[in-house]
């Protein structure tokens, strides 16, 4: 029985997928010979570097500062050092006041949406999704619009274009993709900044994992237009890079006047970023750039050992694999979330169905997986491989 209202969008919004997939991991006892290996979530299940680490601690018991309130868009010397480095990084130029700091980046692509769409209003979302995009825009009362991807999981510009109405306010793409894995060429983003420039759309380009692209340079040249802030909408995790997940940091790159209506979210919401998450994520940016360099080469040893073993699995099929994500198909006659299940009781293995990518009504969604692969070492892949290949029929 209920017995207070409840807001209806927010109760026609799915459950978190990675607590649902959680559950099903009640009453099933994994022997010592045999452990869970849980690749269904993306985040550093390892802290921080030591130095990092040691950083936040001074940090904490030093600075009276780290404890209070701060400055709702950010630290200013946070935002400074990305402005500078990415500037660097993209061959264009950003200005600390085009830089906003947020709880994770989750948090910004809420604050972002909160200043462009209203009940009514749509999003374009490429297919397969990220599902707490989907799940934001659903307690908004905002639509998604699926914006449905080929074989090769790259959405077409020209496919958007056909899908734009006048309630349309943007274009969200995630690259290196979550969940897919890949990595859009720098042509099609700029494809789809001068779709966004022609309709007069906002392009939302979340770029979480950057810093693992296989890629050498900028992976496009939004940032060298004189006058991207106008379109482009530009959101960044610091999680990833230096593990600080528990420690929420994001970032905004947009324009003066946009980031003047996400200080009025964000103020409401959280006050300001977490102080010490700051602190720490700009000792990392100042100090950690090889030892990041070495997080990204592992993450690409893992990515190769991924694709290789999923080659020999027969009837499988690797869709994308890159930063964090391998998203397949899957030779079970059983529909993606009942093959899950079983992985967990009979394999050992906890990983998503692509139903909890896709809209309930893609067929597609039933024969896709996504695997998070980052947390398994070259050992644990291998191992991963021989416990799929046991399952599947």
């Amino acid at each position: 029985m209920t017995l207070f209202p409840l807001n209806p969008a927010l109760a026609a919004t799915f459950p978190p997928p990675v607590m649902e997939a959680r559950r099903w991991l009640d009453g099933v006892v994994f022997p010592p010979e045999r452990p869970l290996i849980n690749v269904s979530q993306a985040a550093p299940v390892d802290p921080p570097p030591e130095p990092l680490r040691r950083a936040i601690a001074e940090a904490a018991l030093t600075n009276p500062a780290a404890h209070l309130y701060g400055p709702v868009l950010g630290l200013d010397d946070l935002r400074l050092e990305l402005a500078h480095q990415w500037s660097e990084a993209y061959g264009g130029t950003i200005h600390r006041r085009q830089v906003a700091i947020t709880q994770g980046c989750n948090q910004a692509f809420c604050a972002v949406m909160a200043t462009l769409a209203g009940p009514g209003d749509e999003i374009l979302l490429p297919t397969p999704w990220y599902f707490n995009h989907k799940m934001w825009l659903d307690m908004s009362s905002v639509k998604a619009v699926p914006l449905a991807t080929g074989p090769d999981l790259l959405p077409d510009p020209e496919h958007a274009a056909a899908l734009i109405t006048p309630r349309t306010r943007a274009i969200v793409l995630v690259t290196p993709n979550n969940p897919g894995g890949v990595e859009y060429p720098a042509t099609l983003v700029r494809a789809f900044y001068d779709l966004a420039q022609a309709r007069g759309l906002a392009l939302i380009l979340d770029e979480t994992y950057r810093d693992f692209d296989a890629r050498s340079g900028a992976p496009h040249d939004l940032f060298t237009d004189p006058d991207w802030d106008e379109r482009l909408i530009h959101l960044y995790s610091f999680s990833k890079a230096y593990r600080l997940t528990g420690h929420r940091v994001g970032a905004i790159v947009a324009s003066e006047s946009r980031l003047a209506e996400v200080e009025k979210f964000l103020d409401t919401v959280a006050i300001c970023p977490n102080q010490l998450g700051q602190i720490a994520a700009l000792w990392g940016m100042r100090n950690l750039r090889q030892w990041v360099a070495g997080e990204r080469a592992e993450i690409l040893a893992r990515r190769k050992a991924m694709t290789e073993g999923l080659a020999t699995l027969p009837g499988w099929r690797t869709l994308g694999c890159g930063a964090y994500f391998a998203y397949v198909e899957h030779p079970s006659p059983q529909p993606s979330p009942e093959f899950a299940q079983r992985l967990v009781k009979e394999a050992g293995v906890l990983l998503l169905p692509g139903t909890m990518f896709m809209p309930s009504d893609d067929p597609a969604g039933q024969r896709q997986l996504r695997i998070a692969f980052a947390n398994v070492d070259a050992a644990g892949i291998a191992q991963l491989m021989e416990r799929l290949a046991q399952a599947t029929p």
